[in-house]
């Protein structure tokens, strides 16, 4: 039997020796692999979050609603008698006063109308003079017995027909200056004329009808008309009772920090209307400058009332679940603190809230991957740089 070399012996002796190590080298990797994540979930890493502080502040509860520039007082002008235009006295566009002459018409036949009818006062009350002395002269003689007394009845009736007659007169008279009078055209409001469509020499008519020779609106003061929704009837007649409520108009195009056109409620319609569930509102403003134009469109804002000292925070740092309405805070060792609030109020980008200490910082971008006790990295919100962890404790009012 042979021998096996030692050169042989050597090399197996070797290789063994070598698989032993790497098995021992894996062993110890993976229980260092499985060891990590549990260090890794003791200590979660900080996630970077923008925070704001939660503000004290009077917060007015308004109503905004779309509405329609109405003037409080608007006439057609059109002809009461059948005529021609003789003078046009008025240009487009013009402002006017109550009572400003416009329109001369051609009175030419009224004038004849009413001399005659002058006329014919005067030989009535001629006639009238003779009948007031045959009545005298029947008295006389009836009081010598010369006549009957029927003879007195019948003077007495002529008499009296004679006065009828001539207080028909005076009517007709009356009633040719009233016609004679249809021949001006006035103003009977103070405002703005707009598009004058009669010219002299144009024929006129009296007839309901027929297109206006001229408009004029009252600019100064305005109206806007508005509607709100029914559920706000409650507390728009709540605000109305407690003295004048204040209206803002927004223009359509006026520049960003323009002013509101301020004005005050005058009327609330006296039913709802039941097919759009709304109710119509009006309101009344100055209007020196002209800002406001009737047929406009444009945005109200009604303020019912003001909510003192509340507490204020984005909307975007509220987070909903369901029913619950809750929001991170920068807890005292500065991690996330989820903390249950009531939203009293929406305003926009803005909300009421109960629930929160005035000094609060709340979460309000990257609030999606916290979670209570997360160690947090505060930034400026809106994306700034990192700041210090140092951010004041705050949590839930108690």
């Amino acid at each position: 039997m042979r021998s096996t070399p030692p050169l042989i012996l050597s090399g197996l002796l070797a290789a063994l020796v070598a698989l032993s190590g790497c098995g021992r080298k894996a062993d110890a990797d993976r229980a260092a692999g499985a060891s990590a994540p549990a260090g890794a979930a003791s200590a979660p890493p900080a996630q970077n979050v923008g925070v704001v502080q939660v503000r004290q502040a009077d917060v007015p509860i308004t109503v905004e609603a779309s509405g329609t520039v109405t003037a409080l007082q608007s006439v057609d002008l059109r002809a009461q008698t059948t005529s021609t235009v003789a003078q046009v006295l008025v240009k487009d566009g013009q402002s006017v006063k109550k009572g400003e002459l416009l329109f001369r018409f051609d009175d030419r036949a009224q004038r004849a109308d009413l001399e005659k009818a002058r006329a014919q006062l005067a030989r009535d009350r001629a006639a009238l003079g003779d009948l007031e002395r045959q009545f005298k002269r029947a008295q006389e003689l009836v009081a010598q017995n010369f006549v009957s007394r029927s003879a007195l009845d019948t003077a007495q009736a002529n008499l009296e027909s004679g006065q009828a007659l001539v207080k028909s007169d005076e009517a007709a008279i009356q009633a040719a200056q009233v016609t004679l009078g249809y021949n001006e055209l006035r103003a009977p409001i103070n405002g703005r004329v707009g598009i004058v469509s009669a010219y002299p020499g144009s024929l006129v008519q009296a007839n309901a009808t027929a297109a206006p020779l001229v408009n004029i609106a009252q600019l100064d003061p305005i109206g806007i008309t508005f509607v709100v929704p029914e559920t706000q009837l409650g507390p728009l007649l709540a605000a109305t009772r407690a003295g004048d409520l204040e209206v803002e108009a927004i223009t359509p195009g006026s520049a960003r920090g323009t002013a509101a056109i301020k004005g005050r409620v005058t009327a609330v319609d006296n039913l709802v209307d039941s097919a759009t569930g709304t109710i119509k509102v009006k309101a009344e403003f100055d209007n020196k400058a002209q800002a406001l134009w009737p047929g406009q469109y444009l945005r109200v804002r009604v303020t019912l009332r003001t909510l003192k000292g509340v507490t204020v925070v984005p909307q975007a740092a509220i987070i909903m679940r369901g029913n619950e309405r809750s929001v991170y805070v920068v807890g005292p060792d500065n991690t996330a603190k989820l903390v249950p609030v009531q939203v009293r109020q929406s305003m926009g980008e803005q909300a009421v809230v109960e629930g929160l200490d005035a000094s609060a910082h709340v979460v309000m971008e990257g609030k999606q991957n916290l979670r209570p006790g997360t160690p947090l990295r505060i930034q400026a919100s809106g994306g700034g740089g990192a700041v210090a962890a140092s951010a004041p404790a705050s949590g839930a009012s108690k």
